[in-house]
């Protein structure tokens, strides 16, 4: 067997071992077309993927920093690695041929939040859209109509994504059985495959009440299919359970008609969820559960974009960071002076 179909066949031994470890469609998709590439790169110039030379993966790296997006670059060299560990680990391969090669790293960019009176607009946004929808289903005689229906879902969908951190994946695979509204909790499943339990406010579960009292009924009453009614709790105009698209469409009109910035996006309601927990004192180990997160130093990205917290620890710690009492600067005369005495002749020295 050439190297070509060798390396095919390794290529679905590693897709399958990614299925098998619940990754998800998006993820396999992803790593086909990385590693494929790849392997159809080193098959042109006739280099056999198991033994490639240093030459050829800087070469190859030359040509992905060249036509590919930073982030895409990292990603497409994660999808590499991994398959090349897993024909090591398979006896496909002797060794991984990346591991003594240095790639870029990318630089740690802070997530983009919204400020609590940012949500609040966001969410007197849905509020304009259920009064607009109102009194467009009360012209059309129709009242408690379509339009009323999707904007008390749209309420609900903010209301939850925002208060229990959801990514936007796991408010489409939501369903009705993972939802206990007596006690405030939704389960969900995350990355992998795995499962955590977040929490709901008093507001997204009064939300979620009515959207499931009063709207959803309605949602499903449009369904043309004849299968099943669907589990999903959030449904689209025609009944079906929404999909990622359209949750994604709807959550950036909304912050479009709520006047946010440019960039916002519906992971930004998960970053903010993060960022406001921790703001008002959250232990950093329970936002990391919270948000399912593995490791605690993803977590930790939080804790530098969390204005308040890193106010306060600065000014407890830092011997300046305060000034004297009665100076109109001083953002809270209440703590008294804090400053050091003159330094001494030693001290200047």
């Amino acid at each position: 067997m050439t190297a070509a179909g060798h390396s095919g066949r390794a290529l679905e031994r590693f897709l399958r071992s990614l299925a098998a470890r619940d990754a998800s469609p998006h993820t396999i998709r992803a790593y086909r077309t990385a590693v494929g590439t790849y392997l159809a790169w080193l098959d042109e110039r006739d280099v056999d993927w198991r033994t490639p030379t240093r030459s050829h993966l800087r070469a190859y790296l030359a040509r992905l920093t060249a036509t590919t997006a930073r982030t895409s670059v990292a990603q497409r060299l994660a999808a590499i690695r991994a398959f090349h560990r897993f024909a090591a680990r398979s006896a496909l391969a002797a060794g991984d041929p990346w591991g003594a090669i240095s790639t870029p790293r990318l630089p740690r960019r802070l997530p983009r939040v919204l400020e609590v009176d940012q949500v609040e607009r966001l969410l007197a946004a849905v509020d304009d859209e259920l009064v607009r929808a109102t009194e467009t289903d009360a012209r059309a005689s129709r009242g408690g109509g379509i339009a009323t229906a999707i904007a008390l879902r749209d309420r609900a969908l903010i209301e939850t994504a925002y208060a229990a951190g959801l990514r936007i994946s796991e408010l489409a695979s939501a369903e009705l059985g993972m939802l206990d509204l007596r006690r405030g909790e939704v389960r969900v499943i995350g990355k992998g495959r795995k499962e955590r339990i977040g929490l709901l406010g008093r507001p997204a579960i009064r939300a979620l009440a009515t959207y499931l009292d009063e709207a959803r009924p309605i949602l499903l009453a449009v369904r043309s299919s004849t299968g099943p009614d669907p589990a999903a709790v959030f449904l689209n105009h025609r009944g079906d359970g929404i999909g990622v698209r359209g949750l994604r469409y709807r959550i950036d009109r909304l912050c479009r008609a709520a006047g946010l910035p440019e960039g916002v996006s519906p992971h930004t309601l998960r970053h903010s969820f993060a960022t406001h927990l921790l703001d008002g004192g959250a232990d950093l180990r329970v936002v990391q559960e919270l948000l399912g997160h593995e490791s605690l130093a993803t977590t930790q990205i939080y804790t530098h974009v969390s204005p308040t917290r890193l106010r306060t620890a600065y000014r407890s710690a830092h011997p300046r960071a305060r000034r004297a009492d009665g100076d109109p600067a001083d953002p809270d005369p209440a703590d008294g002076d804090t400053r050091l005495p003159p330094p001494t002749t030693s001290d200047r020295a």
